[in-house]
């Protein structure tokens, strides 16, 4: 990941950078041999400089991360769910549009 607004979740800083943040946290759980994945990648991107300081946005691999991927019923992918103190605040599943997932972080932020 190249954009330094996006923060890199891993089952062992999740608890922690996710469900403990003050800010609403955005979490695009995806895979490396996933397309509409690759596709959502420039969005997520955009979001994450948009609402920097704001909310938290960042990505999780389901792959290397299996452990919060399966607590949370990650069962397709991409899925961005954003979390508001430490609950589940919504859950976009498949290729969501910018719009959409900004519309959300504004309703929470």
């Amino acid at each position: 990941m190249a954009n330094p607004h996006v923060k890199a979740f891993t089952d062992d800083n999740f608890d922690q950078e996710v469900l403990k943040a003050d800010a609403p946290v955005v979490v695009d759980f995806w895979a490396e041999w996933c397309m509409p994945c690759k596709v959502l990648g420039p969005t997520i991107d955009e979001l994450a400089e948009k609402y920097a300081g704001k909310a938290v946005v960042g990505k999780m691999d389901i792959d290397a991360h299996k452990e919060a991927a399966s607590r949370y019923g990650i069962s397709a992918i991409p899925t961005v769910i954003i979390f508001k103190d430490g609950q589940v605040a919504r859950k976009f599943v498949g290729l969501t549009n910018k719009e959409d997932l900004a519309a959300a972080i504004d309703a929470l932020a």
